[in-house]
């Protein structure tokens, strides 16, 4: 199962971009888990939704020590860090295409209260956004999260800075899109101009104007992207109370995405 949930290729990845087990200069001490065995217990919540009580049953001994390993890898931003790089490795043999890029978001119920939770409509309900900024095909090039208030205008900006630098086959590397494709919640005035200035195209419906049949043609990758998201099940809810808990959950959803075309 640990080869299945990480494959070889992933785990060369990942042993570049998570931290040194910590020593103990007295010595001594109980046996360290492996990481492949710890990370394969993380991603098996992540896309089975099951408990972090559960893992024992399935991992042995290695289960309780997953919770403890993922905590400590969020805070060292290590899932932000492997998304990364599996895009440079996507971007180094030219398998990203920037001609024109999408913007979604899609709203989940929040099990517990906590930063980043909110109801557009009931005060008395909670629940949380993903924001998703995809390459042409559909690859996540920038994930965030927020409370399920908040306008999606306002997650714009903060996906477009939050694209890495990103390695090219030629040239420099890159972290802009040519054009950016999204729906009429984005159609604002001010958005258009930042992102004029920033020299990137604006490709967003707008309101009262254009055809409803008109709007999918580019945008509905962004749309196929959010549905590969949900054979991640620990997204179809929020339960982590720590609004980076959640955003690492989207994060270790959206690097087997980018994964796949790259084992191709």
């Amino acid at each position: 199962m640990v080869e299945r949930l990480v494959p070889e290729e992933l785990w060369e990845l990942f042993q570049r971009v998570v931290p040194p087990a910590p020593t103990r200069p007295q010595g001594g001490g109980r046996r360290r888990y492996g990481d492949r065995e710890v990370l394969a217990a993380i991603i098996f919540v992540a896309t089975t939704g099951c408990t972090w009580q559960q893992l024992p049953l399935v991992f042995g001994p290695s289960g309780p020590t997953a919770h403890r390993r993922f905590t400590e890898w969020s805070a060292a931003r290590v899932w932000a860090k492997l998304h990364r790089l599996v895009l440079n490795e996507l971007g180094a043999r030219g398998e990203l295409d920037w001609s024109r890029c999408a913007i979604d978001s899609v709203s989940v119920r929040a099990k517990q209260r906590g930063e980043l939770t909110g109801h557009p409509v009931d005060r008395g309900k909670r629940g949380s956004k993903i924001h998703l900024l995809v390459d042409r095909a559909g690859l996540p090039l920038s994930v965030g999260i927020s409370a399920a208030n908040t306008h999606d205008k306002l997650a714009l900006e903060p996906l477009v800075r939050g694209i890495a630098p990103i390695r090219s086959r030629r040239g420099p590397h890159r972290r802009r899109p040519a054009k950016l494709h999204g729906d009429k919640g984005y159609d604002y005035a001010d958005l258009r101009r930042r992102l004029r200035g920033r020299g990137i195209t604006p490709r967003i419906a707008r309101r009262g104007i254009e055809s409803s049949d008109r709007l999918g043609r580019h945008r509905w990758v962004v749309e196929r992207t959010v549905s590969w998201l949900s054979g991640c099940r620990r997204l179809h809810r929020r339960y982590e109370r720590k609004p980076e808990h959640f955003l690492a959950f989207a994060g270790i959803a959206a690097t087997p995405i980018c994964h796949r075309r790259l084992a191709k």
